[in-house]
Parts: C-alpha cells; structure tokens; sequence
C-alpha cells in the first residue's frame, strides 16, 4: 500500500512539473480541471495471457494477469485482486474468478464445466478500482469453447447480427456542409473480422457518385468529402456481391472540422470552420494523463493551423483535443507514436523434432531495444497446433501501447506497429474510426471522476448495505462482523456509512466458504444486511463474432475430445492439486494472552465451569438469568462483555456462548486487555476453536445472514508427468495431453537468461509456444516458437 501511496505521490509531482511554458496561458480552467481530473482518476490497465484460443468442456483454462499503471504501462502493485469472467453473447457470466495480484501479476486458472455450450465467449478482467471507469477499457478477449458431447446442429449459437456492420466516423467528430473533411469508414463482418474486399461509393440525392471508397486494410479505410448546401447523400457498399445502402453521419450546417497530416517529425492540425464568428480557438494534446502540448490560434478566414512536435509527445496514443473560445471541446482526434521501448525475445529448443515423452529444453533470453540483456517477468505456453486452434494476434505490446487505448477488437493490431508507407496511412485510418470522445471531456471538465468503489490495496473488499428492516431506508454508523466459520478465526468488521454502505477488508480469504454477516444483536438487532456481487455489472459495446463448426474441424474434435476425456480419467487426482497460499493462520488478535488446550485439563461439561476453572483473569456472574462475563486485565476490571467468538464465529448472546458443548472444543485463547479492531472494540476476547472447521451443531443466530461466497481462488498446479527413468516411459498410463506446458511466473535473471524443461505426450504433431512478458521499466513483448513430435 505504501509503494501504491509513493507512486500516486510521484504521478501527482510529475504532472505538476509537467506544465509547459504557455498551457496556463491558453487553456487555464481546462488545464487545472483536467489536472484535478487525472490525478484523481489515476488508471489501471490489465493484460491477460491465456494458455491457448480454443477450449473444449472438462478442460482447464490457464491464465495469467499483468497490472500496469495507465501512464508508463509498468509493473503496478495498486490493486491487489483481479476479477476475471468468462460471458456468453448475452452478457451472461457462465465463469468467474477472483485472482491475487502481487507486484502486478498473478495467475489462475478455471474449469470450463460440462454444461456450458458451444459458442464463442468474451474472456474479460478488471479490478475493482477499474469499475470506476468505462467497461470498454477493461481488458477483452474472445475465445471458443465446444461442448463435443452436442451434435452439430446444436451447437450453431444463432447471432442476431444478419448484416455486416458499416460504420462512418468522420475525423474530428463532425460534418460541416461547404468544409472539406476526411471520414473514415470500417465494415466488419459477422466472423467479428473486417471485409477485406468491397467497394462503396457516397451518392447524391440524384444517385450521381461523389466519391468512392474501398478499405486499405482490415475493412477499415477512408476517403475525402466535401459536402455540398441542399444536397443529401448516402452510402451504397458492394459487399460479397450484394448491394447495401447506408446513411452516413449527419451534416451540419455549421461547426468545426479538425484535420491532422503527419509530416514525419510532427502532426501538421488544420482547423475549418463554417458559420462560427472569429475566435480564438485552442488545441491541446495529452497522453499519459499529462498535457504535453498546449497552443492557441485566432481564426483567420474560418482556419487555424497548428502544428504539434511528435518529439515532445510520448510513445502510444495521444489525444488531440480542438477547443473554442469559451473553451468547450470541438473536436477531437487521436494520434500514435510507435514506442521505442520494447521487449525482444529469444527462444528456442534443444531439438526441432522430439519422439513422444521426450524432454524438451527451452533457453529463453531477454533484452531491451538497445540489444542490452535485462531481466523480464513472462509466461509459457506450450499447445498443439491443429485446425482447431488460432493464434490469436493479440500480443501484450500491441495491447498495452495501443489496443487498451482503443473501444472494441483491435484486429491485427501487431501491423500497425510495422513500419512502411501502408502501415502508417492504415494506422491513420484506425484512429480516425475510433470517434469522438465528447462524452469523456464532460466528466474531466468537472474536474472531479465519480468514484464508488476503491482500489482493492491489501485484499478483497467484501461489500454490503444495511437498512433498516422496518422501513428499508439506510442504516449509518452500525458496526457489522463478517465471519468466516473455521478453525482459522477470520473475523471482519465494517462500520456503515451514510449511505448505509459497509466495507469489509478482507484479507488473505481464500477459497469457497460458508459466510456470515451480522450486527450485535444484543443492540442492533433491527437491522437487515445484504452482501453486493463484486463482479462488474456493465458490460462493453464489443460483440462477439458468429460461432461455426466445419467438417474440417471434426477429426481433431473427435481426438481432442478422447483426449480430455481420457485426462480427466487417470489424472484427476493430478488435475486438483493446488498450492498452499501460505497465509498466517494466527487469528487477528495475534499470540493471545492465554492459550488453553482444553484436552491437557480436566474435561468439564458446561464452559461455565470452564471459564471459572481454568483461568483467573475473569469473573463469571449470573445476573436475572442473563450471564455476565467481565475480563480483569491486571490493572482494572473492563466495563462490558468480551468478544465470545466460536470457531471465529461472534456470538453476542452471552447465555448462548454458554450453550456451547465444550467437549466439542479444542482450545480456548483469552485476551484480556481492551482491544480495537477497525471500527469495533472488545473489552477482551474469549476464542474458542472447535476440533473440525464447522460449528458441530452450533446454531448462529437465525437473523444473521448466512452466504456461501467464493474468496480468492486458489492456485492450481498444472500437471506435467516426468519421463526421466526407463519405467516411467514405457508406463502404460495414456498421456494424452495437447497442453504440454504452462509456466506463468518464468523469470529471466539480470542477465536475461532462463531455462525451461518439459516432457511431450503421446501426441504426435506440431507444437507452438507462446511467450508474453514485461520488464520492470514497461518493455513488453512476446515470442513464438514452434518444435515437432513424432512416433
């Protein structure tokens, strides 16, 4: 948490030293509320390896996590959870995890269950602190999962979408009628790809051409357009030889119209305009949530030309912003400058062909752009290649510099970090469909973001609303416990806010477990408690592409299906080991002051007799037929009752503390000094912990809420056998597996060195690995390398 508060610290010093000479002159309100703006919404991006595109029901989808801070896309250790879902077409989450974040990584894994069906899903993360924000930059990818126990014919997911989509996005946001602009256009098809090939032309109310168009790449492309007082036009595309008919965005009669040239070593702005008196009209530019350039024009003849210096820009996306006198934003463009900074790989393997069970060496070695050594974190995969699975094109350099910036699948987004004359004049043509952001300026010129859920700095955040049960309004200033019941005491308490909100820190919770939730009853007995879904509940504009089978894609269904099946036979145990988390299993009171283990005295039925019996340090008192319990703490007696916790459970009802059967009880630990715990106090504390995790027919008290709740996963361990002796590979155990390895946490040393190993199956084949990492400087990269099995 303090490296986090350092960091935020650092961010807020660089933007206040970022002023440059001029930008308070020109843009001075806009300036100091985007300032306010950017350090209150400081970003988070997450980039997510999978370990292949393409799973089958009954397998295991490996994962892992990368956090980045959204202005240098290094290492980030704000947030300390990530959630990852898996959602169907309808937005529906069929699986949901929650991942521990450290240092900014972390790995998982999820069972994909037999029921789901076939179809393409969007595989998606995000942390709390990024709910905050837009669902369209969380980080999205799609991948496909048959279900071979369904026919066919069955597994077809209907899409909705009978069309391919067409879209027009004019540069800057607007047409303007008499002002020549540049308007962008992309058709994507129902595969979630865009057209390669059509042509389009924009026509007159009296059907003649205007000017025609066709994409330059990935369906996307654009053209010049002048549009002419009293005409109205339209779009009319041939695609796959079918004629369709669009609209195209609304003209203007008056307004602005923002034009950008790159001229090699700085992006030349022409500003249009029609109908607007002669102002003063402002341009600014900002990327990394810090103003780089700031410049002001008067409009001369209804033109402005601006010219913004790429040298003083930082690498990734910028943001172009045209503002007018009263200095409300115009127009908006966005621009990229490749980065310099990258991560290069090397990789290779001892042999290029290996029989089956064989040992596979793997050297890795990292560098930087200058070719000089350095240590990388990365993650391995290792697959099969057949007709079943994709490369997906998304790498992590390409998501981070440019595709996080972005709305939507960026298809391809590896070519625009190519150089050549195409591969600029298509990048120009991508950020030009990317659209205007008014809507963005409206919440930054507030200068403030709207902020509901914080950033999760030492574990999950358990959220909740207490109201009043009797009339359902919100309950402020009531103290809550939320319990995990178990031998390891997990006590949590929450004070609710105005709103009734309660926030319950957790920490190091892990795993699937029955939770309780409750006040003290004994004076806040009124009081109903619900626990909120932690799982964003916004969703982004992105669909997903039609899901089809082939009769190509049969065979290897037919194999890859035998082949899980005969997994999940012989290696089950193997497929459910998981690592032990290594949390402390001291409660959260510490080393207690007096620890009984009650099988070392004499066994008493009623723990009243125990209480008297085994210590000195209370006193035991039965008052109008309510027990009372009062810790001496050697220098004065406390006021109130202690704490009585059951197997971490609390119990606030003293006669119902003394219910318990403490032959049912292993150990009794005593804290006899006042004791504060967040926003709750104990005079003492009496824990008793039972011999099994459940409450052995304890009854918690039937105005409690009582939830099972899914903590932090627990990370499981891939299997991969070992084939060192002669016995064990001439085993007659099948080894079918087509995932041959995953290493999310592969580490090369200072030297950027490493060495992997593994062993191939029975499998014969093509094999890709796949390699994505990421320094601790934000140099990312990725690696692909292939090697074969044979019999």
């Amino acid at each position: 948490m303090q490296r986090s508060l350092r960091y935020i610290l650092a961010i807020t010093c660089f933007m206040a030293l970022a002023g440059l000479p001029g930008v308070a002159q020109v843009l001075p309100e806009v300036k100091s509320r985007f300032d306010a703006y950017q350090r209150t919404a400081l970003q988070e991006k997450l980039y997510v390896h999978t370990n292949k595109n393409f799973y089958l029901t009954g397998e295991i989808l490996w994962f892992k996590v990368y956090n980045v801070d959204g202005s240098f896309n290094r290492p980030f250790d704000m947030s300390k959870v990530a959630y990852v879902e898996v959602l169907n077409a309808d937005h529906t989450p069929v699986m949901q995890a929650k991942i521990v974040l450290k240092d900014g990584v972390g790995s998982g894994s999820i069972y994909v269950p037999a029921a789901i069906a076939n179809g393409n899903y969007t595989f998606r993360a995000y942390t709390s602190w990024m709910k905050n924000f837009s669902p369209e930059y969380f980080f999205e990818k799609s991948i496909t999962i048959v279900n071979a126990q369904k026919s066919p014919e069955e597994a077809v997911v209907v899409n909705n979408k009978a069309d391919d989509d067409v879209q027009f996005f004019p540069e800057g946001g607007h047409l303007v009628k008499g002002l020549n602009g540049k308007v962008g256009f992309k058709v994507t098809a129902t595969t979630g790809k865009g057209v390669p090939a059509f042509m389009g032309a924009i026509v007159d109310q009296k059907n003649d051409t205007v000017v025609r168009f066709k994409p330059l790449k990935f369906g996307i492309g654009s053209f010049d357009f002048l549009p002419v007082a009293g005409n109205t036009y339209k779009a009319v595309l041939k695609i796959n030889n079918q004629q369709v008919i669009k609209s195209i965005p609304a003209i203007e009669e008056q307004g602005y119209v923002m034009q950008a040239s790159d001229k090699g070593s700085s992006w030349e702005i022409n500003v249009q305009t029609a109908g607007i008196p002669a102002e003063n009209v402002y341009l600014l530019a900002h990327n990394r949530q810090v103003i780089k350039q700031a410049q002001g024009a008067v409009l001369n003849n209804g033109q402005a030309t601006f010219t913004l210096e790429k040298s003083k820009l930082d690498d990734g996306i910028s943001h172009i912003t045209l503002f007018n006198g009263r200095q409300q934003p115009v127009c908006e463009r966005l621009v990229f400058k490749r980065p310099a900074k990258k991560l290069v790989i090397n990789a290779q393997t001892d042999n290029p062909v290996y029989g089956t069970r064989k040992k596979v060496g793997l050297d890795i070695e990292t560098k930087n752009q200058n070719q000089s050594l350095l240590a990388a974190n990365l993650s391995v995969s290792v697959f099969q290649a057949d007709s079943l699975q994709n490369l997906n094109e998304q790498d992590i350099a390409s998501y981070l510099w440019l595709s996080s910036s972005l709305r939507g699948a960026i298809e391809g987004a590896g070519y625009y970090f190519e150089q050549g004359a195409e591969n600029n004049e298509a990048l120009n043509n991508l950020l030009i469909t990317q659209g205007w952001r008014n809507f963005e300026w409206n919440k930054v010129l507030t200068g403030k973001p709207e902020i509901k859920y914080l950033p999760e700095y030492t574990g999950h955040i358990v959220t909740g609303k207490l109201t009043d049960a009797a009339n359902g309004n919100a309950a402020k200033g009531i103290t809550a416990y939320l319990a995990i019941p178990g031998t390891r005491v997990q006590l949590f308490p929450a004070r609710s806010d105005s709103t009734g909100r309660l926030l319950f820190n957790t920490k190091d919770f892990y795993g699937l477990s029955e939770m309780v939730v409750q006040t003290n009853m004994q004076y806040d007995s009124t009081y109903k408690i619900q626990i909120t879904n932690p799982f964003a509940e916004q969703y982004s504009a992105t669909t997903l592409p039609a899901f089809k089978l082939n009769e190509g894609m049969q065979s290897a269904l037919e194999t890859n299906s035998l082949n899980m099946q005969v997994l999940n036979v012989y290696a089950a145990p193997k497929l459910r080991q998981f690592y032990d988390p290594g949390v402390d299993s001291v409660a959260f009171f510490g080393k207690p002051d007096k620890s009984y283990l009650l099988d070392n005295y004499v066994r008493f039925t009623t723990v009243e007799e125990v209480l008297r019996e085994y210590t000195s340090w209370l006193t035991v008192a039965k008052r109008r037929g309510r027990f009372k319990v009062t810790m001496f703490n050697e220098v004065r007696l406390l006021e109130d009752d202690p704490l009585v916790l059951y197997n971490g459970i609390p119990v606030f009802d003293m006669n119902k503390a003394f219910a318990i059967d403490p032959l049912k009880v292993k150990k009794l630990d005593v804290v006899n000094t006042r004791y504060y715990y967040g926003p709750a106090r104990f005079d003492g504390m009496l824990s008793f912990t039972g011999y099994k995790d459940d409450l052995a027919g304890f009854e918690i008290d039937p105005r409690a809420l009582v939830i099972d709740y899914e903590g932090l996963q627990l990370q499981r361990k891939f299997y991969s056998p070992v084939y060192d002796t002669e016995e064990q590979r001439s085993s007659r155990l099948p080894d079918f597996r087509n995932a041959l390895y995953w290493q999310p946490d592969a580490l090369t040393n200072a030297q950027g060195k490493t060495s992997l190993s593994f062993y191939t199956s029975d499998q014969p084949g093509k094999y890709i690995g796949v390699i994505q990492g990421l320094t601790a400087n934000g140099e990312a990269g990725s690696r692909y390398f292939t090697f074969e099995v044979k019999k």
